[in-house]
């Protein structure tokens, strides 16, 4: 069995084809795949949120190693498998080639996020009954407050923009998983892409699902209307950086009528 590299081409087909597969599944199975999606990248943020805390180590190299540490959500989401809605963007490819109708498509972002919504819920209940945020004699939970705050403090262009980009990094991170043909190269694929969407300070819709109510849960006072705002924006964002800079830009140069090389 050959160890290298699925090429692009391959990666696009494969894709296709996974996007059919995912579209038809039944909702049950894709619901509860979802809610493990949501509650995977949910221990990422936690993860991330210990790792930044109280470090002297400056901006650039904290918001690396905090990266690195949120980079576990999406390998639990790849190697484990789930239905995450941010990659699930990549499903466009099988609808822009006609496998799937628009109905097919939308039903499945919209079990995909339901499902990342209640597992990101799910875990942020789970971290408060733990106590997670009396680490460091409390020290985590100014963290998570402070990232809370942050995020509902964003300007509207600004949430919207940074959603873009995130879901860009995070839609090429699952394109190189699916290059890979171990476990080791998916981990690989995903790391970096993801390390550099943190590092940068993007916007991920279902991870703020569980760093702002986390940040409520803890007092933080007068979030909710930028919540709110800042949820909507970045999950039109994360759309767009998905599935037109990446799934729809691929489909164009690998999938189109004429270009199939089968």
């Amino acid at each position: 069995m050959s160890t290298d590299a699925w090429s692009p081409t391959e990666i696009a087909e494969r894709i296709e084809s996974v996007g059919v597969v995912k579209a038809r599944s039944d909702a049950l199975s894709v619901l509860t795949l979802a809610v493990l999606a949501g509650a995977f990248i949910s221990l990422g943020a936690v993860f991330f949120t210990v790792v930044v805390t109280g470090s002297t180590l400056g901006l650039g190299l904290t918001r690396m190693l905090g990266g690195l540490a949120f980079s576990l959500g999406l390998i639990l989401v790849v190697v484990g498998g789930a239905e995450l809605f941010t990659g699930n963007n990549l499903v466009a490819m099988a609808w822009a080639s006609r496998r799937i109708s628009a109905g097919d498509l939308l039903r499945n972002w919209l079990l995909a996020y339901l499902g990342n919504v209640l597992g990101a819920l799910g875990t942020v209940a789970l971290v408060v009954l733990a106590g997670v945020d009396r680490l460091g004699d409390g020290a985590v939970g100014r963290q998570a407050i402070a990232i809370g705050e942050a995020k509902a403090g964003l300007e509207p262009v600004a949430a919207l923009a940074l959603g873009v980009g995130c879901n860009a990094l995070v839609c090429l991170a699952v394109w190189l998983a699916f290059g890979g043909r171990s476990v080791t190269d998916k981990i690989l694929a995903v790391v970096f892409p993801i390390t550099a969407f943190v590092a940068i300070g993007f916007e991920h819709c279902i991870a703020n699902w569980f760093f702002l109510p986390w940040a409520i849960s803890l007092g933080a006072e007068g979030l909710l209307p930028g919540a709110a705002e800042n949820l909507a924006l970045v999950s039109v964002g994360n759309v767009i950086g998905g599935t037109w800079l990446v799934a729809l830009v691929y489909w164009l140069a690998y999938l189109r009528p004429g270009r199939r090389t089968d």
